[in-house]
């Protein structure tokens, strides 16, 4: 059982025969009674949000969840298919599951899924990948006054992202899977 001390984003916990990851939580001692912990809550398997106080005492059961590496192989119509590292088997996933960033997966791109009950629920990527831009209009010469000008650009997956102007086709991008924010130019 964990503890109200235990609380950090990314606990997995039971509540109500559901798994819960825990989002954001901030420590509250308000001046008169009880300290408490204001948590959000994610449902692994919904995606619902949802917002709980933890009075200080209070237990939270683990969740039954199982994290696997695994290798992202391919994609197959709106699902994506990753193989165990260690045994070889596959699992399919739906892109949903992954979110916004199934745009930016690569083949062979090492991921992290979480398991419930056998079934996956959660589907993490590294923070940060590099891809090379495929198509990108030319940057406008004197459109710099506004400061940071940014335009589209095309990565390898078929992705668009917003890219500042001195980008070019042929360049490797490294890209946050979180934000799908152009982080840097990365050289060859």
């Amino acid at each position: 059982m964990y503890d109200t001390s235990d609380i950090r984003k990314g606990l997995k916990v039971l509540m109500d025969g559901n798994p819960f990851t825990v989002i954001e939580f901030q420590f509250v001692k308000p001046g008169k009674g009880a300290a408490f912990t204001r948590t959000k809550f994610k449902n692994l398997l919904t995606g619902a949000v949802i917002e709980r106080n933890i009075r200080s005492g209070e237990k939270l059961e683990p969740a039954n969840v199982e994290t696997k590496d695994m290798q992202f192989l391919y994609r197959e119509g709106d699902d994506m298919v990753f193989m165990d590292q260690t045994n070889y088997e596959q699992v399919t996933v739906s892109k949903e599951l992954i979110g916004e960033a199934h745009d930016l997966m690569k083949d062979n791109m090492a991921c992290v899924l979480t398991f419930f009950n056998e079934r996956p629920v959660d589907v993490q990527l590294p923070t940060f990948v590099t891809l090379e831009v495929t198509a990108s209009e030319p940057g406008v010469a004197g459109n710099t006054a506004a400061g940071n000008v940014t335009k589209a650009a095309t990565v390898e997956t078929g992705a668009t992202i917003q890219v500042p102007l001195f980008i070019r086709v042929g360049d490797l991008v490294k890209i946050d899977t979180r934000t799908h924010e152009y982080n840097e130019r990365i050289s060859k």
